[in-house]
């Protein structure tokens, strides 16, 4: 997830707050990897239920919108891949933030709320990171 998470980084997570709510766009998720679910990945949500994702000339679009990123990704940030994945019911699509590097929904499909862990909350270690971590405005 360079470059805001780090190999090494250690986090705080919520376990609690989707049992209460659903996982809102932006937000950084641990993850049960759905191919081995004994393995845990940490992505950022992009689609929600219900939506049309497309991945086209380096742009994330939802609908019809390009996703404006600009609040956790740098401006240059190429999003590889030509893809188009309609989501259903209980269905996310998530994206790590190097988008270069990542194994995410592009490469393994939609993401199954039932394999969400809980969301990033605090970066607590290295102490010199630590972070709090909220959820983008679009």
């Amino acid at each position: 997830m360079e470059p805001n998470f780090e190999n090494g980084d250690y986090l705080i997570v919520d376990e609690i707050s989707f049992r209460l709510r659903s996982p809102e766009r932006g937000e950084v998720v641990v993850l049960k990897y759905p191919n081995d679910p004994s393995q845990r990945y940490i992505k950022r949500i992009i689609g929600l239920p219900g939506e049309t994702v497309e991945i086209k000339e380096g742009k994330v679009i939802i609908g019809y919108k390009v996703l404006d990123e600009s609040d956790y990704l740098p401006a240059s940030t190429f999003t590889v891949g030509n893809k188009t994945m309609v989501l259903g019911p209980d269905q996310y699509f998530v994206l790590g933030d190097n988008r270069i590097a990542s194994s995410d929904s592009r490469s393994w499909g939609v993401l199954p709320k039932k394999d969400i862990i809980g969301r990033a909350l605090i970066r607590a270690w290295p102490f010199a990171a630590l972070a709090k971590f909220g959820t983008p405005v679009y």
